[in-house]
């Protein structure tokens, strides 16, 4: 049956078609015979207590060159579609967490919303991952740069990073006794001169095995992806991220990666997370990826998937874009 499906993402004019897993979900659902809508983060509203977006009629091709056709925009009530996918890029900043207010009243009248807006507030992607301490390598989360230096000499060698980052941009890896380690920290605190307004940074162990690439492995309802993408550092770079100039190799999983999936599973499906990219370094967990996980079309060129197609697969079982009993 044809199902309305909308998508709040960045502007589609920008993104790489190639690498780009909004655009793959599309393709997949217009395949499918649904009727796409687009829309940006301006242009949610609510009218009385009720759900409105400012919806464009969307087309996609899986051109490299002209990948999409927009309708003109038109104000409509969320509660006629079937399902919103929101796909908007961090940072997680307040005007997000009022989108995801938006989208929760067109949940609660019965859009499948994937992820659950709540849980898009609740699950910060570097700190959701440490609620499974067993999969993660020592980390410290603080304010306070005399204790993250003290973590950093403990540690040897550690990599210092924002909790609202993403694509790699303002991490830092450091050894104890760098000269350079109070203004790594001056950056990723931000506060005034007496400590006031600091913000949370996090300390985490350095992991050697990241010259063998930073994992993200998709999961589905839970359910992984049986193959993961390495991405490699080149150079004297050390993070992975392809947004870093990271190299993209596909890799199956290691029992270490489906163990680690198998631990995380249970809260992903109890929280609405419906699709989800784990950062796995060597046998470590780093990050919990749910605000618009990446890598699927990737992974669908290397080794013939169809990862858009298992995730339409899963909502039109289960369409409705609750959290599990």
């Amino acid at each position: 049956m044809p199902l309305s499906v909308a998508v709040l993402m960045d502007p589609i004019g920008a993104i790489k078609p190639a690498k780009d897993t909004s655009l793959a979900m599309l393709l997949e659902a217009q395949r499918r015979g649904h009727t796409l809508h687009y829309m940006e983060q301006g242009d949610l509203a609510l009218r009385d207590g009720m759900p409105w977006a400012r919806l464009r009629s969307l087309a996609v091709r899986d051109d490299m060159h002209d990948w999409f056709s927009l309708g003109d925009p038109q104000w409509r009530d969320l509660r006629e579609l079937d399902i919103v996918l929101m796909r908007k890029d961090p940072p997680v900043d307040a005007q997000f967490i009022y989108d995801t207010m938006v989208l929760e009243a067109a949940q609660r009248a019965g859009v499948t919303v994937v992820n659950d807006p709540q849980s898009l507030r609740d699950c910060n992607e570097k700190l959701f991952a440490l609620q499974f301490p067993q999969c993660c390598a020592p980390t410290l989360v603080s304010r306070d740069p005399a204790e993250l230096r003290r973590f950093v000499a403990e540690c040897g060698e550690a990599v210092l990073k924002p909790l609202d980052g993403m694509g790699g941009r303002g991490i830092f890896k450091v050894k104890a006794g760098d000269s350079n380690l109070n203004s790594m920290l001056e950056t990723l605190l931000a506060g005034g001169p007496h400590g006031e307004g600091r913000q949370f940074a996090i300390a985490q162990k350095f992991i050697p095995a990241i010259s063998a690439g930073d994992k993200r492995i998709l999961l589905i309802d839970g359910e992984p992806v049986p193959y993961a993408l390495a991405r490699i550092p080149q150079g004297d770079e050390f993070r992975g991220n392809l947004a870093a100039g990271g190299r993209g190799e596909g890799v199956p999983l290691s029992e270490r990666d489906r163990w680690i999936a198998a631990q995380v599973a249970p809260e992903l499906r109890r929280r609405g997370l419906r699709f989800v990219g784990l950062d796995v370094i060597g046998d470590w967990l780093t990050e919990i990826n749910v605000t618009s996980p990446t890598c699927a079309r990737e992974l669908d060129a290397q080794f013939g998937l169809n990862i858009a197609g298992l995730l339409f697969d899963a909502i039109e079982q289960h369409p409705v874009g609750s959290r599990a009993p």
